[in-house]
């Protein structure tokens, strides 16, 4: 007695493998990280993100060019702060002509069409490497929300298009929000970054900045990676203070975590592929390990599966080229 059901028939062949899949990846999907430096005619390799650089504004225009004739549409901005101009309350981030607002400028002025979204974080501006303001040791809650309200706004004025607390600090959705409403700047979004888990998989970004902890570690702001029901109780926050984007970091190690905010919310799901993630790729793939465009196509599939709208990924040029 043959099976009247075999599950094969829909696997003869690709067309019709094609015309059942259940998810689909496309430059739509995509964001692209990038960061920035100070000069002129620059690039800089960072050495533990093979092909992967630090542009001065002038290059910058370049690669953004590079990546919408593949189709992408947003980038997600960080800036390499001078260590001179580093201290505990971030300055630097209010300097209405600092890097990153004239990053914003540059990036509207040229590119109009393309969605910016910045990171709100002091981690790049402090002293002591920190998302927030230290005092004895601790990290200060609310004064921090005050600076990353004020951050946010000047992003905002220079034409930012989403503001993306990268922090972790309570309530700081709600400050930034408010914050935006009260100065005329209702239509500009919040992607928040949701369940950030203070994890292992950040230290070539750290690099990237100049940015890691300069004591102790971010245990007391960013999440315990055992904790998935936590992520649920941070998604209720941000929905009620105002986000309009939920983001899980990092990607492969937390699907669950965004296959469960994606079935508590309606709001879309972002997901940071890091930058731990793309060192090891890049990695095994240099030494032959593995297939890189086969695996880099099987992750993104991983993250749509698992309910994200949104990739943010150092690997969104490659991606929208292998989409096409």
């Amino acid at each position: 007695m043959y099976p009247f059901q075999r599950n094969r028939r829909l696997r003869t062949n690709e067309s019709i493998r094609s015309l059942v899949r259940e998810n689909h990846v496309s430059a739509d999907d995509l964001m692209m990280p990038l960061f920035i430096m100070e000069g002129e005619n620059t690039q800089e390799e960072i050495s533990s993100m093979p092909d992967y650089f630090r542009f001065s504004l002038d290059l910058l225009m370049d690669e953004i060019e590079k990546a919408t004739k593949l189709g992408i549409k947003a980038v997600n901005i960080y800036c390499k702060v001078d260590a001179d101009k580093k201290d505990n309350e971030g300055t630097e981030a209010l300097n209405p002509n600092g890097l990153m607002q004239r990053s914003i400028r540059k990036i509207k002025e040229n590119f109009p069409d393309v969605l910016v979204f910045t990171d709100v974080a002091l981690d790049p501006y402090s002293s002591f490497g920190h998302d927030g303001v230290v005092e004895d040791g601790k990290i200060l809650n609310d004064k921090t929300n005050e600076i990353l309200a004020q951050m946010a706004l000047s992003h905002a004025e220079v034409g930012a298009d989403f503001i993306a607390p990268s922090d972790m600090m309570d309530g700081r959705i709600l400050a930034i929000r408010e914050t935006l409403e009260n100065n005329g700047f209702s239509d500009v979004g919040i992607m928040s970054y949701t369940a950030k888990y203070a994890s292992s998989f950040y230290g070539p970004f750290r690099n990237a900045l100049d940015s890691a902890p300069g004591f102790g570690d971010k245990k007391t702001y960013q999440m315990d990676f055992a904790n998935a029901d936590e992520a649920l109780h941070e998604a209720e926050n941000d929905i009620l203070e105002g986000a309009d984007i939920l983001m899980v970091k990092p990607g492969l190690a937390y699907l669950d975590v965004i296959y469960r905010l994606k079935e508590y919310s309606k709001l879309p799901i972002a997901v940071y592929q890091v930058s731990g993630e793309y060192a090891m790729l890049k990695s095994a793939a240099a030494n032959g390990f593995l297939d890189f465009e086969k695996c880099l196509l099987e992750q993104m599939f991983a993250f749509k599966r698992a309910g994200a709208s949104v990739i943010n990924t150092y690997f969104a040029k490659e991606v929208a080229a292998l989409v096409q």
